[in-house]
């Protein structure tokens, strides 16, 4: 696909449609945006560097809120201005790593213990 293609900024009524693939994200402040809940620091400090190597090895550079208890990411295109192709692109992605769990696949890893005090992140699930 062209550059022009990955270049084209969406509207607000195409983003709110192209939102209904990313359900818990939502466009506010020209950026679509994802709270991700934590259990704590160190948890908050997990995703934040996903989400940053993610996003450096996109060459996509969102703003991403912290605090004890959660993330925010803002996702938007600087050039051209606005929501783009690859914004969408990012989330899906940050979305397929930050909710994976091993323990939903076939495979040899068994994921994070059920126990609560293992849980780092609420899986909306």
């Amino acid at each position: 696909m062209s550059d022009v293609l990955f270049g084209h900024v969406f509207g607000t009524a195409e983003v709110e449609t192209r939102l209904l693939d990313l359900p818990c994200w939502f466009f506010a402040d020209g950026a679509i945006r994802r709270r991700y809940k934590t259990s704590g620091w160190k948890a908050t400090l997990m995703v934040v560097n996903t989400v940053g190597h993610l996003c450096e090895a996109a060459w996509h550079h969102p703003e991403i809120h912290l605090s004890y208890g959660g993330v925010e990411i803002a996702l938007s295109t600087h050039t051209p201005r606005g929501i783009t192709e690859k914004d969408f692109a990012l989330a899906r992605k940050i979305e397929d790593v930050i909710f994976w769990q091993p323990s939903r696949d076939s495979g040899p890893l068994e994921g994070t213990p059920s126990d609560p005090a293992f849980a780092y992140i609420d899986y909306d699930d």
